[in-house]
């Protein structure tokens, strides 16, 4: 089949939650022979490097248009009732391009990665959901999360203006989802969470499904011999200027890293990830705190580690994060919130702790239990292998691919 990705960033490298979920969807639709095409904006030099990567890679075709400054899309999107999602990806010239690419090429398939991709099928003059081009055409996207709840959660933890800012874009996501749904042949969320959250806020659909993410294994895997650390040491990873991360280490640092602290005079905090705000930064002169920024491989971090840390108060989705950890063979203790969605059993494979005093017991028992720190070690690894393999959730995205060709064929026979 010849398959068109409209993806909202350019999915390479594979190090980040929306990048590396596309990625290896591509990747495993490359290896049951499929065609893929891209198109996507580019926000920076950098991204005009990783689009040639990408490319060279993995032999596709990818169309581009470099963004300008964002602030006059957001301006435009303010005044246009739109949401600032949804202009902060659009261009017209990408649009024009994309429509130039759909007339030249028989797509059977066009994926959305995020709901503001789906503003290029609405503006399109080429795709006209419900009918054909040269023959029937179909419409999936990956959701993802649901990005209208996000939305909702960041505006009730936030002061004006920020609060109304969020509230309206909640508002207008609810409402693009929802026309999304009635729209697409398909939609995907990364859990069954994700998809009780769209039926409870956004309506019942029978085109709801869950695409859950993997891990690759090759990437991410346990040391060989386990540090050697005098006193604990804690990781915390991911894109460190992005407000639910930003929430969960200063919840973190503010209410537990000080008794960690007082407990274990050595313990060590790494703070891992790209673009780490002013107040993170700042973190870095806190004695046993590290903060990387961004670094070329997350896995030496991991494996010099003794426990992955996930408090989220904020979050939607899978936190890809910690399924990184448990495949190194990291206890993970998080909130409840921060493991939603992963096939979880507390005090089995993942920790689940929502106060101070839990991390601090938690900490106390697994320093004091090796068997058990070893035993909940060996079943977050066993969790990984047993449940999240990229092939084993990507044939959710195989039915729906078979069961269009088989449609499209009946279309072409009776026609």
């Amino acid at each position: 089949m010849n398959i068109l990705f409209i993806s909202q960033r350019v999915p390479y490298p594979p190090n980040k939650g929306e990048k590396l979920r596309t990625y290896h969807q591509i990747e495993h639709l490359l290896s049951k022979g499929h065609e893929i095409s891209v198109c996507t904006p580019a926000h920076s030099d950098e991204d005009l490097k990783f689009i040639e990567q990408l490319s060279s890679a993995m032999k596709i075709n990818v169309i581009y248009q470099r963004m300008g400054h964002a602030l006059p899309r957001l301006v435009l999107a303010l005044i246009s009732s739109k949401a600032l999602s949804v202009g902060n990806f659009y261009s017209t010239v990408l649009q024009r391009k994309l429509d130039m690419l759909i007339e030249k090429n028989s797509f059977d398939t066009i994926v959305c990665t995020s709901s503001s991709m789906a503003e290029y099928v609405f503006r399109s003059r080429t795709i006209k959901p419900g009918s054909a081009i040269n023959h029937p055409l179909e419409l999936l996207i990956d959701f993802m999360d649901l990005d209208s709840d996000k939305w909702k959660q960041y505006s009730t933890s936030s002061y004006w203006p920020m609060s109304w800012v969020y509230t309206r874009e909640a508002r207008l996501l609810a409402r693009l989802e929802q026309k999304i749904q009635q729209t697409f042949d398909h939609c995907f969320l990364i859990s069954q969470n994700e998809v009780d959250l769209f039926h409870q806020y956004i309506g019942p659909a029978e085109n709801i499904h869950v695409l859950g993410n993997g891990i690759d294994t090759d990437s991410f895997y346990p040391p060989v011999k386990p540090p050697e650390n005098s006193d604990p040491v804690f990781i915390f990873t991911g894109v460190m200027d992005y407000k639910p991360n930003v929430d969960a280490v200063l919840w973190f640092m503010k209410h537990v890293w000080h008794l960690i602290r007082e407990q274990y005079p050595q313990a060590r905090f790494i703070i891992a990830g790209m673009n780490p705000s002013q107040t993170i930064q700042n973190f870095a002169h806190t004695p046993g705190i590290e903060v990387t920024g961004f670094v070329d491989n997350i896995l030496p971090y991991y494996h010099q580690s003794d426990y992955f840390v996930a408090p989220f108060t904020i979050a939607r989705g899978v936190q890809n994060k910690i399924l990184q950890a448990c495949a190194c063979g990291l206890p993970v203790i998080a909130s409840s919130m921060g493991a939603e969605g992963i096939e979880y059993k507390h005090g089995e494979n993942i920790i689940i702790a929502e106060t101070a005093e839990d991390y601090l017991q938690s900490i106390d028992n697994l320093e004091s239990d090796s068997a058990i720190k070893a035993d909940i070690k060996d079943a977050a690894i066993k969790l990984i292998h047993d449940q999240y393999s990229w092939d084993g959730k990507l044939e959710v995205l195989d039915s729906f691919l078979a069961d269009h060709k088989i449609q499209t064929h009946n279309v072409m026979m009776s026609g």
